[in-house]
């Protein structure tokens, strides 16, 4: 792998996240009141795994973040530069709803989260648990019902993932990546809006631009894979376990960033993903669907040309109820659990 040194890095871009933008976030991010965690990088002991796979493999676990999740990094960039009693509404399924509901409350404001019926209820009482206001809306209205908060109650909108401060604060986790795993060939990262992907491929190739870096996405939400495959952010009607994978469409911001800095998108199913949250809590790590995706297709064989190559996976995000964990393999299922992961499409 060869990084660029400090003094020659790239300091623009057509994109609309450069270096110094990147930068600039980290250090709000470090700085925010809302206590965004360094993670981890652990690497796994491949004598841990069944059916482990041929990379040295690295796991960021963003799981053990602030609220359970990446996305308190960027919600700490968003109310950076915003004074405190403001008035804020978003969408979310779920993980974004919850760092931005502890944001309004670190930051004494008050605000809603819009979210899709079939968001698992146990994630809106969470967010309720904070002071956020909760509205459930059938998935295709959900902006219509934010549009309705702003225009009526003169509410800002803050975007759970096509937000350009909100990738910047992602980006945190792309610089610390590169400082705790020298040499690396590779970085997975589960695929939803974008904002994550996009954050972090950005931090990551404006230094390093020899690292790979794959985007996962479920069959069954699949939006940035086709916005790739149709050279523009599309929409489609969306079903996967992985709720917090599965807006009904790619950021346009995000596919911009994406598709100059991400190597391509990879598809897993449900049943991959269900292996992967199985298998991770195997090794005692709690991780949601969601948060599990990229592990998955690592252990589906599904990125290309890791044998022998330094792989990290970012893990992102454990919000997932003992009830939700019911339905996988785990514990004493391990019989069940060698099925499924010697079956993984």
């Amino acid at each position: 792998m060869h990084c660029i040194s400090a003094n020659t890095m790239h300091t623009s871009s057509k994109l609309p996240l450069t270096l110094q933008m990147l930068q600039d976030a980290r250090e709000k991010v470090k700085n925010s009141p809302l206590h965004v965690v360094r993670t981890p990088v652990v690497n796994i002991n491949q004598t841990a795994l069944l059916h482990h796979p041929s990379c040295d493999l690295f796991l960021k676990l963003e799981n053990l973040q602030t609220t359970g999740s990446f996305k308190i990094r960027g919600v700490a960039n968003q109310f950076a530069g915003r004074p405190r009693g403001g008035q804020f509404v978003t969408m979310s399924a779920g993980n974004y709803g919850k760092a931005f509901a502890y944001a309004l409350k670190e930051y004494s404001s008050k605000g809603k989260v819009v979210m899709p019926e079939t968001a698992p209820s146990s994630r809106a009482a969470i967010i309720a648990s904070y002071g956020a206001d909760v509205e459930r809306v059938p998935q295709e209205s959900l902006q219509l019902a934010v549009d309705n908060n702003v225009r009526e109650h003169n509410m800002t909108f803050l975007h759970s993932f096509d937000d350009v401060d909100l990738m910047a604060g992602h980006g945190s986790l792309g610089f610390e990546i590169l400082e705790d795993v020298p040499n690396l060939d590779v970085i997975v990262i589960s695929c939803g809006g974008g904002g994550l992907l996009a954050g972090v491929s950005a931090a990551v190739k404006l230094q390093c631009p020899n690292v790979r870096i794959y985007g996962v996405e479920p069959e069954g939400a699949c939006t940035m894979f086709r916005s790739f495959a149709e050279g523009k952010a599309v929409s489609m009607s969306v079903k996967t376990i992985a709720a917090g994978l599965a807006p009904p469409c790619a950021g346009s911001i995000c596919y911009n960033i994406c598709k100059e800095h991400v190597e391509d998108i990879v598809l897993v199913s449900d049943n991959d993903i269900r292996v992967a949250v199985s298998v991770l809590y195997n090794i005692g790590l709690v991780v949601e669907p969601s948060g599990a995706a990229g592990f998955a297709a690592v252990l589906g064989n599904k990125i290309p040309d890791v044998s022998n190559k330094r792989v990290v996976v970012v893990i992102s995000g454990r919000n997932i109820s003992l009830e939700e964990l019911h339905d996988y393999p785990i514990g004493h299922n391990s019989n069940m659990l060698d099925y499924w992961v010697a079956n993984m499409a």
